[in-house]
């Protein structure tokens, strides 16, 4: 603990990547703050809501980029807590949600920083809705479970029992999925799900360049490669795919990231 006056530390979402899904709070917060420290999957459109004279701190994580550790980061907003009253950490999509915000929550509380999050839209809902696929529907889906797929990012982590799960929800949302598709629709299938069950692969949801693959579950990692899809993406298993509403769909958003897709 510390009794040196500190700035507080804001834990962002940024949304899934249209500028405009960010809330008002988050949008209020980037117009005033005095230092920011955001991730890859920011775009630029957002990052220039801050003022000319805000501290940036780039510390993004993408598979084939190079990442900046944790301790890094968490180093980062300690330094930066001791230097400025509002400091805005910015993450794409929700902060709770496989953003590790907890982690840079508990980090910043433990060392007496004041520290408050501000929710965002996660992609694992708006990537589907801008496909016009709901993840829960009354008559095909009451339960959703959300999910990352990309179990190398921390190897402490216990692995995902795929084969439980693939029957515990009436459908599924995998973040960072589509590296290890093919291995996890071979466990859900044997798990229980029915090769034929409907699957959806959505990459850059929301921004331009969104696209949206559907297939069923046994073919849906190899449809995947043969179309070459990329990360980001969200994947997408279940019933509703088949309650999708292409018309409802809103128009992806012309932006430019940090990192290219």
């Amino acid at each position: 603990m510390t009794d040196v006056k500190t700035g507080t530390v804001y834990l962002v979402g940024a949304g899934p990547g249209d500028p405009e899904l960010l809330t008002v709070k988050a949008q209020r917060l980037l117009n005033r703050c005095d230092a920011l420290v955001y991730d890859s999957l920011v775009p630029k459109e957002v990052l220039n809501l801050v003022s000319e004279g805000c501290e940036r701190h780039f510390v993004g994580k993408r598979r084939g980029h190079h990442s900046v550790p944790q301790p890094s980061t968490n180093s980062v907003l300690v330094d930066l807590a001791q230097k400025h009253a509002c400091i805005v950490r910015l993450k794409g999509g929700d902060p709770f949600l496989f953003g590790r915000g907890g982690e840079e929550a508990a980090h910043l509380a433990q060392r007496g920083i004041d520290v408050q999050v501000v929710p965002g839209v996660t992609s694992g809902i708006a990537a589907p809705a801008y496909a016009g696929i709901p993840v829960t529907h009354r008559n095909a889906g009451s339960s959703v479970t959300f999910v990352t797929g990309h179990e190398e990012i921390d190897k402490r982590r216990p692995s995902v029992n795929w084969r439980s799960l693939a029957t515990a929800s009436d459908g599924l949302v995998i973040y960072m999925g589509l590296h290890n598709l093919p291995r996890i629709a071979d466990e859900l299938i044997a798990g229980g799900l029915a090769a034929c069950t409907p699957a959806a692969v959505i990459q850059q949801g929301t921004v331009e360049g969104q696209r949206c693959l559907k297939a069923p579950l046994g073919k849906i990692a190899e449809e995947a490669r043969l179309q070459a899809f990329r990360s980001p993406s969200i994947v997408v298993v279940g019933a509703v795919i088949e309650q999708q509403v292409e018309s409802c769909a809103p128009s992806p958003a012309a932006v430019t990231m940090p990192i290219p897709f």
